[in-house]
């Protein structure tokens, strides 16, 4: 079920979700490539091309944390974690996840906790032209303390 386009419930799916990321890079949908295989195929061909863009616009920003949250492999979901990171900031990607958590199916709770761990990845000046010359960066769009507090509080009422 999880190749599908839908799930029961009527959830996205992490093919339609890489399916768009996808298309919105103009990547093709890879009509050639089995249909088992067509997901990890499409996230696969985004993630270069994610991380060479300086910049990415603001229609990114939603198939980006959606596909982050549906991709079932918790190895792969920084694939598209990480170039959201570095173009909208951890602040936003993590509040984003927040949301998930907060308002999301299980599925999605499962899956945004999934990604939460990636949102910490490290991030380096050499590896994304998102960074300005001399590689700085604005500090607000990384600060995320109190994001972090609200994850930690958000989990520890769902557990009791």
């Amino acid at each position: 079920m999880a190749e599908e386009e839908h799930s029961e419930t009527g959830a996205p799916s992490f093919l339609s979700c890489a399916t768009e990321v996808a298309r919105l890079l103009d990547l093709g949908d890879a009509a050639g490539v089995p249909e088992a295989g067509r997901a990890r195929h499409l996230a696969h061909a985004a993630r270069k091309s994610l991380l060479a863009r300086a910049r990415l616009p603001e229609e990114f920003f939603a198939p980006l944390m959606a596909a982050a949250v549906y991709d079932p492999d918790p190895s792969f979901c920084l694939w598209f974690v990480e170039p959201a990171v570095y173009a909208f900031g951890r602040r936003r990607v993590m509040t984003a996840l927040l949301d998930y958590l907060r308002t999301g199916t299980d599925a999605e709770q499962a899956g945004a906790k999934r990604a939460w761990y990636c949102a910490h990845v490290p991030l380096h000046a050499h590896r994304s032209p998102a960074y300005a010359p001399g590689g700085s960066r604005d500090p607000a769009m990384d600060e995320s303390r109190d994001v972090m507090d609200e994850w930690f509080k958000t989990i520890q009422r769902s557990a009791t």
